[in-house]
């Protein structure tokens, strides 16, 4: 007798899922299209390569996602903890994925930067005096 799709989507009997529903489940992109277009776009990686799409990942798998603009992209290393093809609500989803120690080091500390990048800026732009200023003494150098 067939399984019936009711339990296909059980995260108890599953053994293997393909990692654009897995990683639409686990909220980790807003679509199956925008976690099909970052897999194929090279931001999802399985153990250090590119994939496919139609990958099939299962429990205990390490996954490497860019997430983000280029200024502000992170980098998360993750470990496959459960799977499931329906997309549940965010504490639900925690629950699939754990993130490496290594991988929230240094997410932590390229947030850091970020941050230290930002205190170099000065609060407003120059004004047209002090503009000129800024051009009499970038020529004075040269």
């Amino acid at each position: 007798m067939a399984k019936s799709k009711d339990t296909d989507n059980n995260s108890n009997s599953l053994q293997k899922v393909r990692l654009d529903k897995w990683l639409w489940a686990a909220r980790f992109y807003r679509t199956r299209s925008l976690a099909k277009q970052a897999i194929e776009g090279g931001k999802v990686h399985f153990a250090g390569s590119r994939v496919k799409t139609s990958k099939e990942i299962s429990i205990g798998d390490e996954l490497t996602i860019r997430q983000g603009s280029a200024t502000a992209m992170t980098e998360k290393t993750v470990v496959v903890k459960d799977l499931s093809v329906q997309r549940g609500n965010a504490t639900v989803a925690q629950t699939l994925y754990e993130e490496t120690e290594e991988s929230i080091k240094r997410r932590e500390y390229f947030a850091e930067q970020r941050k230290l990048a930002n205190l170099a800026r000065p609060d407003t732009k120059p004004n047209k005096k002090q503009r000129r200023d800024l051009q009499r003494f970038k020529y004075q150098a040269d």
